[in-house]
């Protein structure tokens, strides 16, 4: 099936042939009532004739026409020839033309979905996935949706280059997602068994794609975690829980509303020190990372996956290690640039 604005561009000629269609209905009708009326003739006489006239057959009237009725005769096989011949052209001509402008859409798609690297695989387009999708918008960051199901997927209202109209359990369907060159891979269709099959078949194409899998159901979590999937979260199981937390804790609630706020200028990420930069090396409270950026860092994971919680101004820092910090959009930036080496350019 194609694309979203591969479906509508097919679709404009389809229009144009049921157009077409219903004219050439037109002109049919209009011939067999003038025969009926002109000639007194039956309804199936009258049709014969008019089909006769039309596809330019030949075989004769059904019975003598009259003078009025020869004159209709001659008007009509003008019209009605004219007016089918130019109708059948048109409708050919626009089939054809869909066709090649399809080819060459997908064509294009191809090629530019095979030039991207390091980016994030969707599968599924629900009501899940759609918020992944404007989180990663968001984010700014390159992503393929792979959809089955042509309508959710044009409500996304993404590029040709952006969507896949596949079934995500497939492995040629991942394949031409990029599955191989991919940073990560989120599945979240509604069924486990497929979200199952999905995560088994990515992690046998990219045994090093990071992986995350929606689970509807809490015993399907150990089984994905199993096939392959880095992380497993439970819509269901998180969203009961944050519903207990504006019971019992509304205040800490709160501060997790606060930061997940879109229209607050505030980022919760997370920063891997790259070898050589200034940070590595040294110890918390000698960077300038609380004092001059203003950046909280909450925790620290080491490379072999030793989470250091509220680290103290001892800490050292290593290369590798991810830092986790709550800071403004602004300063989570220029921290990331500072993590990297590279000079940060304040906009």
């Amino acid at each position: 099936m194609p694309p979203p604005a591969e479906l509508s561009r097919r679709l404009r000629p389809r229009a144009s042939l049921a157009y077409s269609l219903a004219a050439l209905a037109g002109v049919v009708a209009f011939g067999t009532v003038g025969f009926t009326l002109i000639e007194g003739w039956s309804l199936l006489d009258s049709l014969y004739m008019t089909i006769m006239t039309v596809t330019t057959v030949g075989y004769g009237p059904p019975l003598p026409l009259t003078p009025a009725g020869r004159n209709f005769s001659i008007l009509f096989m003008v019209v009605g020839v004219g007016t089918a011949g130019y109708l059948l052209s048109t409708a050919v001509q626009s089939l054809v033309r869909s066709e090649i402008l399809a080819a060459y859409g997908e064509r294009r798609r191809q090629r530019e979905m095979s030039k991207l690297h390091d980016h994030y695989i969707i599968c599924g387009a629900g009501r899940v996935g759609r918020r992944i999708v404007a989180e990663m918008r968001r984010a700014g960051a390159p992503f393929v949706v792979v959809e089955s199901n042509a309508l959710l997927a044009a409500e996304l209202k993404l590029p040709d280059a952006q969507v896949l109209i596949r079934d995500a359990t497939l492995d040629e369907s991942l394949v031409e997602a990029g599955v191989g060159r991919a940073a990560g891979l989120a599945s979240c269709l509604p069924d486990d068994a497929d979200n199952l099959y999905v995560v088994l078949t990515a992690r046998t194409l990219n045994p090093t794609l990071r992986i995350v899998s929606r689970a509807v159901e809490e015993s399907a979590e150990p089984k994905l975690v199993r096939a392959g999937a880095n992380r497993v979260i439970a819509p269901t199981i998180i969203g009961s829980h944050r519903m207990a937390q504006a019971l019992l804790k509304p205040a800490v609630e709160d501060f997790m509303d606060s930061i997940t706020a879109e229209n607050l200028d505030l980022a919760f990420e997370q920063v891997e020190v790259a070898p050589g930069t200034a940070l590595e090396g040294r110890r918390l409270e000698d960077t300038d990372i609380r004092s001059r950026l203003d950046v909280v860092v909450a925790a620290i994971r080491r490379q072999g996956g030793e989470m250091i919680f509220n680290p103290s101004g001892d800490t050292q820092i290593h290369a590798g290690d991810m830092l986790i910090g709550i800071g403004r959009s602004e300063s989570m930036s220029e921290l990331t640039a500072l993590a990297r080496g590279k000079q940060y350019r304040r906009s």
